[in-house]
């Protein structure tokens, strides 16, 4: 297992903030991206972001992490290498194992039984009302988050006055929606180029727009500060396998050298095609990183379609 690298000055990973914005092409439409998915291997992308609170600060009384969620979270991976960096213990709670991950193990899953985690079945209680430990919401929805996604929007809106871009579209795919979320809101109430603040558009690929919706109120109460959620017309089942979520995927790398997240993004990318729209503005794309969750799936995608090639 790949060892964290530091800060020597404060023990804190080694974060490259700010991330770069580069400038790409996909499907004949030129987009920017802000490449999250290069701050650091093992806090990629809104792992980065959403935990930055709890890699920066000290938590002199806490020895326990404690989270939930699924077995091949890229959130429940960044928390393993955060109780390992500050020498917690860890318990991650599940809905269940798959027998067949638990014979044959790899992607996040593997990666954090190596960090010692200590897998619980959800049926038992959750440890989160005690001073030693610190409960972390599933995908860490939840305020503290907000603090490294301040951070975010600010480097947003210092290269749009960099680069003097008047009117920008904001785009990302979300789970809990907590990075979205946060990152419209500080939008709204930061000093932006020609005054006015760029649009965060999401779209929901965990549950359906009323699902997102209500992650959104359980942060903020105030509408205003909500992104704007848009969905294709067919209901989208989060983890079950799209030829066409693949194909997208292996074009995506094809065409612009870039590997995504396999499980967001392909969605993320054929919500945003379907609304080309946002593309008539300048576009900035958040790469969210997830790419350690690509291992597992991507030995599924292969067995179901096998045929299917970068070129095909």
């Amino acid at each position: 297992m790949r060892s964290v690298q530091r800060s020597e000055e404060t023990g804190s990973p080694s974060l490259n903030l700010p991330s770069p914005i580069q400038t790409f092409s996909f499907e004949n439409h030129t987009f920017y991206l802000k490449r999250d998915d290069l701050i650091h291997s093992d806090f990629s992308g809104n792992k980065a972001r959403k935990f930055h609170y709890f890699l920066t600060h000290d938590f002199p009384h806490v020895d326990t992490l404690v989270s939930y969620g699924s077995a091949q979270s890229n959130a429940m991976y960044s928390l393993s290498v955060l109780a390992k960096m500050k020498g917690w213990n860890f318990e991650y709670y599940v809905d269940h194992i798959a027998d067949y991950l638990k014979a044959n193990p790899n992607g996040n899953y593997k990666a954090a039984i190596e960090n010692n985690t200590v897998f619980k079945v959800k049926s038992e209680e959750l440890r989160v009302k005690s001073e030693n430990v610190l409960f972390i919401e599933e995908g860490g929805r939840q305020k503290e988050a907000e603090y490294g996604i301040r951070l975010l929007a600010k480097e947003i809106i210092e290269w749009q006055k960099d680069h003097s871009i008047e009117e920008l579209n904001i785009f990302l795919p979300s789970g809990t929606g907590t990075t979205a979320l946060y990152l419209q809101k500080t939008l709204c109430d930061e000093d932006v180029v020609g005054g006015q603040h760029p649009t965060v558009y999401t779209c929901a690929c965990v549950g359906g727009s009323d699902y997102l919706n209500k992650q959104f109120y359980m942060l903020e109460a105030d509408e205003n500060y909500h992104p704007t959620i848009l969905s294709l017309p067919k209901k989208h089942h989060f983890g079950k396998l799209y030829r066409e979520n693949y194909e997208i995927w292996l074009k995506l790398q094809q065409q612009t050298g870039v590997v995504f997240d396999l499980l967001y993004d392909p969605l993320g990318w054929r919500t945003l095609l379907a609304h080309r729209e946002l593309l008539c503005k300048p576009l900035l794309y958040i790469h969210q990183g997830g790419l350690l969750g690509n291992e597992s799936m991507l030995l599924r995608y292969k067995r179901k379609f096998p045929l299917i090639t970068v070129n095909g």
